[in-house]
């Protein structure tokens, strides 16, 4: 993710302030708060919450919703009414200065006589990148930027990768024993962790536009790939399926939300016959190892899909870290110890040297007792995604 040049959680160095600076850190993490309830909803557009106050009283407030259409600037100062004028504006993204579904934000805040705009980062989208700030200063609306910004550069993690690579977000998302494994020898997996951590497993799902796994996994497990809570958004489930040995009666058909089986070009015809009906068939190229990547992920982002879900198998989680197609990992272990060569979460990753391993940054640790959540961000690796392919 790009840099903002700012101290963390402070407004730039060059725009002078005179009054409590503790309090408007107060009014910006509310907007994040915001923000963050547009999960699951906003995509394909960023998350975005807006606070509108004067002297530290909360005058109107909103976040974006896509099928909501209105954006959070809008929906603060329609809230604030009247009371916007002279007052402060707090937005965590940089407001909109182009025609969309729906008018420019800046002239929004300009007709409600906004004094002086809070923005937590500048939009990377080419259409805005820098413009709607530079329109407000030219119009004599003072401009603070970079108020939280590292955190409001976080929440919007998925929608600044698409914009700046024009593919989907990767999260790769595994359960898993102490000593890594996903299943007995059996093939036994239900539960390796505990409810809290399903329950944040499934979270993840609902923040993310689209789940993935391997032929494999749908083959022994047979996921409905749902989530839990009801989403405004559709969630699309992705399948790797080079052979098209997907069962027309798998049980993730039985919901409405979309499926795209990618799948070599070579696949039986009477298997495309079959899953038509059922499936968004894409066949894409392929190497020794199986399906590209590259042709996966651009794909996805051809269909505005900002953020993907890898849950698996093993062979799927290798291909997606040889091809650097991960961006962020989450891994949940549950105390337990299987022992033994087989069922591991992560298939053979080639790697001969430490230098060769995948590097993990930023890395978080939280109890869900009795089970652990790891996260962190994969280090940009030396190939480029499509050189690994699986």
């Amino acid at each position: 993710m790009g840099g903002t040049g700012v101290t963390a959680g402070m407004p730039e160095p060059n725009r002078r302030m005179t009054d409590d600076t503790s309090q408007h850190l107060e009014l910006m993490k509310r907007a994040l708060r915001l923000a963050r309830r547009g999960r699951g909803q906003a995509s394909p557009n960023p998350l975005v919450g807006c606070v509108v106050a004067r002297a530290g009283k909360v005058l109107g407030e909103g976040f974006h919703t896509y099928t909501g259409v209105q954006h959070a600037e809008a929906l603060a100062l329609g809230r604030a009414g009247s009371g916007a004028r002279g007052a402060d504006l707090y937005v965590t993204l940089e407001p909109c200065c182009h025609q969309g579904r729906t008018p420019p934000c800046v002239e929004r805040i300009l007709e409600a006589g906004i004094h002086r705009v809070w923005v937590g980062v500048r939009d990377p989208n080419p259409l805005v990148a820098g413009k709607g700030i530079l329109a407000l200063r030219q119009a004599g609306v003072e401009v603070a930027e970079g108020l939280c910004a590292p955190q409001a550069e976080q929440l919007n993690e998925a929608f600044f990768h698409f914009i700046q690579t024009g593919r989907p977000f990767v999260l790769l998302k595994l359960a898993l024993t102490l000593d890594g494994k996903i299943a007995t020898s059996t093939g036994d997996s239900q539960w390796i962790t505990g409810p809290r951590a399903r329950r944040w497993s499934h979270r993840l799902r609902y923040e993310y536009d689209a789940i993935l796994v391997g032929i494999e996994t749908l083959l022994e497990d047979d996921p409905s790939l749902t989530v839990r809570w009801r989403r405004n958004n559709r969630i699309t489930r992705v399948i790797l399926d080079s052979q098209l040995r997907t069962p027309p009666d798998a049980r993730l058909f039985s919901s409405p939300d979309p499926v795209i089986i990618f799948h070599q070009q070579q696949a039986p015809a009477s298997a495309r016959r079959l899953l038509e009906p059922k499936a968004d068939l894409q066949a894409v190229q392929a190497g020794p190892g199986g399906l590209s990547w590259r042709a996966v992920l651009g794909e996805l982002g051809e269909r505005e899909i900002l953020s993907l879900v890898v849950e698996g198998g093993s062979r799927v989680a290798a291909s997606a870290l040889r091809a650097r197609a991960v961006q962020k990992v989450c891994f949940f272990y549950g105390p337990k110890i299987l022992g033994g060569r087989d069922s591991s979460g992560i298939g053979d990753l080639g790697v001969q040297n430490l230098d060769q391993a995948v590097q993990l940054s930023d890395l978080k640790v939280r109890r869900l007792a009795p089970d652990l959540m790891v996260e962190g961000y994969c280090a940009p690796g030396r190939s480029a995604v499509g050189e690994d392919e699986d």
